[in-house]
């Protein structure tokens, strides 16, 4: 009888044990995976007008990486880190298309980010009408886009393969180098940063999202910065001050990958700069900050993936005649003429100048109270202060998924200057942004995270 009982006891015991472990939440999967995407061959670098030749030589290399989370449900998620000046939104749409086709991830679920720096190559055809370059060069540029967007499918497929068990935590860093280059002259930075007299609004927040596995060893951090990778205007392939954060956390932590993604600093500059040492000196800057915040108590992020990927119609201003663009074929800037040139093209082609843009806005939502907000092309500062102002607890992500343009504020807007009106010649469009710019991509941004934090 005893011996029945017993029996009895221990089965019931055995099953309420599988339950329990049956029931327990799944934690989060992370996989990681980084690659190589220095060019193979000297070409034409980006970010600057006035470079008249192709690359010389190579500080260090362009990583592209790639992290993908998935959550208790098995929704995945994925950040791709390029150490690119940008990539335009056909690239994009192309890569997005092959990673759904490969590995079933939906628009909305990939976040491809670019550091912006402006020692890397020309990218497919993104800033073309900055340069004139031959024909042998422009076919370098065709074949490194062919080439990265091979590289970063497989990369994404590299680091899904590696999914496994992980613990993901985030907080927010902090670090002051980023200055406001609009309202602050370059050589009298110096002595007005000693006497806390740096004018206009920056953001100077370090956001940190750290992956550790199973055992808590640090396998990825993914961190962002506001401000133009900028130091350097030389001939040789550098990822810039991010590239040398990322090099500084990677030796860190050995066993992770560092991964950079910038922030809303169309309008902010690593000041002073032009020297090499700068650019590492102001990686380990930015290093340190993350760092402590990694080495600090974080917040947990529950597995809960919540993505959300939109376009809206970004209308541009007065639109310039076709006389006008004819006109402008004779001008004395090299740079308008080559506009005006595009412009016309487009207006054979199709009998008309485009009217909008179709502009990108994503929305992640990680757990339950971390909010991350991707905007596309050259975002100025304005809009990282406000929507953190107005949503809380949000990280604001620009240079992400398609670099049509600088995006500024309308305050910008109204000032013109570089990032509010001419920056739109090297970029090739017809005119500035109109005067709602500011209010439908702020206005669109409240929906889009509505949506995720339902």
């Amino acid at each position: 009888m005893f011996r029945r009982a017993f029996i009895a006891s221990w089965f019931v015991l055995a099953i309420s044990a599988s339950s329990m472990f049956a029931q327990a939440p799944k934690p989060w999967h992370a996989g990681v995976a980084k690659s190589v995407i220095t060019p193979r061959e000297y070409m034409w670098m980006s970010g600057y007008a006035s470079r008249s030749k192709p690359a010389e030589g190579k500080v260090h290399d362009l990583w592209a990486k790639a992290l993908v989370l998935e959550d208790a449900q098995g929704k995945r998620c994925v950040l791709v880190t390029m150490d690119l000046i940008g990539i335009d939104r056909a690239l994009a749409e192309e890569i997005c298309a092959n990673l759904k086709k490969s590995y079933g991830l939906n628009r909305d679920q990939i976040m491809l980010s670019t550091s912006h720096t402006h020692c890397g190559p020309v990218v497919g055809r993104n800033l073309l009408t900055m340069y004139n370059f031959s024909e042998v060069e422009h076919k370098k540029v065709i074949a490194y886009a062919d080439d990265l967007h091979v590289k970063i499918v497989d990369l994404v497929g590299a680091a899904v393969k590696s999914l496994k068990p992980a613990q993901v935590t985030w907080n927010n860093g902090h670090t002051t180098f980023a200055t406001n280059r609009r309202t602050n002259k370059e050589a009298e930075v110096p002595k007005m940063r000693d006497l806390g007299k740096l004018k206009g609004p920056v953001d100077h927040e370090v956001p940190v999202l750290c992956v550790r596995d199973s055992a808590g060893k640090v396998q990825a951090i993914a961190f962002g910065y506001a401000c133009h990778a900028t130091v350097m205007d030389f001939y040789q392939w550098s990822g810039d001050y991010p590239g040398f954060a990322q090099l500084e956390l990677e030796k860190l932590y050995p066993d992770a990958a560092a991964l950079f993604h910038a922030g809303c600093g169309g309008d902010q500059n690593p000041l002073p700069r032009r020297k090499n040492e700068l650019a590492a000196a102001y990686g380990k800057q930015l290093a340190d900050a993350v760092d402590q915040v990694v080495k600090a108590p974080m917040t947990t992020v529950v597995p809960i993936v919540r993505t959300s990927y939109t376009r809206i119609d970004l209308p541009f201003g007065v639109l310039p005649t076709r006389e006008k663009l004819v006109q402008d074929t004779m001008n004395k800037n090299t740079y308008i003429v080559a506009r005006a040139k595009a412009l016309l093209n487009d207006i054979e082609k199709t009998g008309s100048l485009k009217q909008i843009y179709p502009y990108p806005i994503q929305t992640w939502r990680l757990g339950n109270d971390l909010t991350w907000v991707a905007l596309g092309g050259e975002v100025v500062v304005d809009y990282s202060v406000r929507l953190k102002k107005e949503l809380g607890k949000v990280w604001v992500t620009g240079y992400a998924n398609d670099v049509m343009a600088y995006i500024p504020s309308l305050r910008v807007l109204k000032e013109g200057g570089y990032e509010g009106e001419s920056s739109m010649i090297y970029y090739g469009h017809p005119s500035a942004w109109g005067p709602r710019v500011e209010e439908l991509i702020v206005g669109e941004a409240h929906a889009e995270v509505a949506k995720v934090r339902k």
